[in-house]
């Protein structure tokens, strides 16, 4: 991460990362399925997943092979803009990948999950997962550096979509993928293959389509740090609200927004240890209420 061009700090990342990192951080019991270089970076990678209880077990790694590097610069405004530093013909997927269940949740996204050289292993797998009756949550976070490649894989991120129950994107991924800059526009093309979107664009409102209507969320204007992990958390949270039970969509929602909001407040790419402490505390509370009314009801 730059700020005023110079490095301020560097942490493990990437997209679905930052979000399975968050959701360990919580408690969760998650893997990552990934590939990464068998370097000194992808040591680091590594040892920070386990570091924050997510299984390394999934991470897919080759002799010779270079950790992906991405720099992230920060504006004014602390929004980030990327640049990459990947070779995707060198990624690889071939070691063992976990047995989903039913109980599962499955959460994909960015171009690892579109990579034409790896599609044939993650189609399969997405496939398996659905069949099973797992929950598939696909963040399509498409960068605008992959516009060329579109002829070649649009039709993996609409195959996503369409094994996806819910699908979140931001206007801007819409807008390079499809050219489209209105809301209505956008849900009509998902629609095709999946009914529930949730479309984000920014510091400006959320929007969640089902086939029922558009429900609309604002976002509270916060001081940011760090822009980098926004979406990403969003996800998380989401995902963190749907495992508590939690059914309404709006407290979905104030979750999800919960945990983005908590990590523009700093300079890294997952929630606070305050905010751990936090869900830990509500979830036994949760837990010991529970817990109590099952003693109850086996007394009677």
């Amino acid at each position: 991460m730059f700020k005023n061009d110079q490095p301020q700090k560097a942490v493990p990342g990437g997209s679905t990362f930052n979000s399975i990192v968050s959701l360990g951080r919580a408690g969760v019991p998650c893997a990552m399925v990934t590939e990464t270089g068998s370097d000194h970076i992808g040591d680091i990678i590594c040892h920070f997943l386990e570091a924050n209880g997510v299984s390394a077990e999934y991470v897919c790694r080759h002799q010779g092979t270079k950790s992906h590097i991405t720099l992230a610069f920060l504006n004014e405004q602390n929004d980030a803009q990327y640049e990459f530093y990947k070779d995707h013909a060198t990624d690889l997927l071939d070691n063992a990948l976990p047995q989903v269940t039913g109980e599962d949740i499955v959460l994909f996204g960015s171009f690892f999950a579109i990579n034409p050289v790896i599609r044939p292993v993650v189609s399969t797998f997405l496939y398996g997962a659905r069949e099973v009756g797992a929950w598939l949550y696909y963040d399509v976070n498409f960068r605008k550096n992959h516009i060329a490649e579109l002829p070649q894989i649009i039709g993996n991120i609409e195959e996503n979509m369409r094994l996806a129950n819910v699908v979140r994107g931001s206007m801007e991924d819409f807008e390079y993928m499809y050219g489209l800059q209105d809301g209505e526009a956008v849900y009509e093309r998902v629609k095709r293959f999946c009914d529930t979107l949730i479309l984000t664009n920014g510091a400006r409102t959320i929007r969640v389509y089902t086939p029922t209507g558009c429900e609309t969320y604002p976002v509270a204007r916060i001081e940011t740090v760090s822009t980098v992990g926004a979406g990403d958390n969003f996800n998380a949270g989401y995902i963190y609200a749907l495992l508590q039970g939690i059914q309404e969509q709006s407290s979905r929602i104030a979750m999800a927004q919960r945990w983005s909001q908590d990590v523009c407040r700093q300079l890294g790419n997952n929630i606070s240890d305050e905010l751990v402490a936090e869900l830990i505390t509500n979830r036994s509370n949760i837990i010991c209420e529970f817990s109590g009314a099952t003693i109850s009801s086996l007394s009677e």
